[in-house]
């Protein structure tokens, strides 16, 4: 009997063993309390999690861990798990060591003894943070979606009431529109394969002159630019209103135009950093020089509606092969700039 018995041990002492290197090695914080909600072991995952050693931890009160506002939590735990209920997984917020607060998520089950009596919790913590930053960016970025597709409907609307006014047939009138939404369509894919956080310039030059084709009497010229949501779109619609009007009646109509698009950031006499933007077009007179669309949409677009759209201006020149347009708006309304950038330019000072 008594071989039995300390065969009996061992094996127990073995099962001891390996449920404590579970314990050790789970990536999940595993915490054991009394029911005075005094920590009785501690493992390296909650070290990593809480920032306390096991030796710092073990015979604290486990509300070092709970911030003032959410101490009650505890109370209400000891009272489910005295009467044998198990806390299922709730989502809540603890301390660290350092102060720092983490998302965690908590489940909490009763600990009997050999006799069956309710001596202790343990708790089984999951750190959230990278979840709830991803849910926190997506509840963010539906707000930003649902914020655009409601600009791009007043868009779509204006596009359809004033190309109507210069339309002479239904089919104009389709093909026109058609053409301005797909532009529209093209600044839509750069921002959401950007996350809506912004598009690069050359980019978006690109994108909208790409379906005129002529690529080799396209030049563009100027620095790395990250353009906000809103002048993406902008200057996206402009870009296609004057690629349209290039290949209809000039540069890129043949191949002997010339298109230069250019663009810098300057600082002005008060000090306020301003975006630049010129279209050049050079190209062989075609007829009067002078597109039917001339007092149309698009002379709305290039004049009012993208320069409003960037709290800016524009100037459109047009003359037998010769076009024009050029836009001056705040940096900060067009461009996403850094901090570092910020503070370089604040050291700066204003321009000569």
């Amino acid at each position: 009997m008594a071989k039995i018995i300390s065969i009996s041990a061992l094996e127990q002492a073995d099962v001891n063993s390996r449920l404590a290197a579970i314990v050790d090695s789970s990536f999940d914080a595993i915490v054991s309390k009394d029911l005075n909600s005094v920590i009785q072991t501690w493992n390296l995952a909650a070290e990593r999690l809480f920032g306390y050693t096991a030796e710092e931890a073990i015979g604290q009160s486990i509300l070092i861990l709970i911030p003032e506002h959410l101490q009650s939590e505890e109370t209400d735990i000891i009272t489910r798990v005295r009467r044998g209920e198990r806390v299922s997984s709730y989502e809540t917020v603890r301390r660290r060591k350092d102060g720092k607060l983490v998302n965690v998520s908590l489940t909490v089950s009763p600990i009997t003894n050999s006799v069956g009596e309710i001596v202790g919790a343990s708790k089984i913590a999951r750190d959230i943070t990278t979840a709830k930053e991803s849910e926190r960016r997506i509840r963010l970025l539906m707000r930003e979606v649902n914020h655009r597709v409601k600009n791009q409907f007043a868009v779509i609307l204006a596009i359809i009431r004033e190309t109507i006014k210069h339309s002479i047939s239904p089919s104009e009138f389709e093909g026109r529109v058609s053409e301005r939404i797909m532009a529209l369509s093209r600044s839509h894919d750069l921002l959401v394969t950007a996350e809506w956080s912004g598009s690069s310039l050359f980019d978006v030059i690109q994108e909208h002159l790409k379906p005129f084709g002529h690529e080799n009497q396209i030049l563009l010229s100027g620095p790395l630019l990250a353009l906000l949501p809103n002048a993406v779109q902008s200057i996206g619609m402009a870009l296609h209103e004057l690629g349209t009007n290039s290949a209809k009646y000039g540069a890129l109509a043949s191949d002997v135009g010339r298109v230069a698009v250019n663009w810098e950031v300057k600082t002005n006499v008060a000090g306020r950093r301003e975006f630049f933007l010129n279209w050049d077009e050079t190209s062989i007179p075609h007829g009067n020089g002078k597109s039917d669309d001339r007092e149309g949409f698009g002379t709305t677009v290039l004049k009012r509606v993208a320069p409003q759209g960037l709290s800016g201006s524009a100037i459109l020149d047009r003359s037998p092969g010769q076009l024009r347009w050029s836009l001056v708006a705040p940096f900060e309304h067009v461009v996403v700039s850094t901090v570092a950038e910020d503070e370089a330019e604040a050291r700066k000072g204003p321009a000569e």
